[in-house]
């Protein structure tokens, strides 16, 4: 599993020309999923982004975690976070989870974060979308599974 996370002052998603979500300050999430990812996995990888502190405190520490600062989330699922690029011009997705799977895991991640009380809005999975964002510093981080929880 692979989540590109980007502090943003607001970002939105919108399919075909209509915005489905939109949030303000918080964290942009793309989500990627392979077919070994599991709900344990899942669950490891949320606790470990929304402890993640990379919110300025008073002092312009990075000390303060999405909650501290009363943050919301924008999850997107991006299946191309799993291209193979090592061969020729064009990306090969065969590590990425077959559509059954990766949704329904992507929608249990939605769910968890919902249930940990944060506001949470979100992209249409397999839908072709378009990302606007003011990405807030900028700051982005990579998680991967397989440092992570593997």
């Amino acid at each position: 599993m692979r989540f590109v996370i980007q502090r943003v002052q607001q970002a939105d998603v919108s399919i075909n020309g209509q915005i489905v979500g939109a949030i303000r300050k918080g964290f942009m999430v793309l989500v990627g999923i392979c077919d070994t990812d599991t709900k344990e996995i899942a669950d490891n990888m949320l606790k470990k982004m929304l402890n993640l502190r990379i919110f300025q405190d008073e002092n312009g520490k990075t000390n303060l975690a999405l909650k501290d600062v009363d943050g919301q989330l924008l999850i997107v699922s991006q299946f191309t976070l799993y291209a193979d690029c090592r061969k020729g011009n064009r990306p090969s997705f065969i590590k990425a989870g077959a559509p059954e799977h990766a949704k329904e895991i992507y929608e249990y991640i939605l769910k968890q974060c919902i249930e940990s009380g944060y506001t949470v809005k979100h992209g249409e999975f397999g839908a072709d979308m378009k990302v606007s964002l003011i990405n807030d510093g900028p700051f982005t981080v990579l998680l991967d599974s397989d440092e992570i929880c593997r």
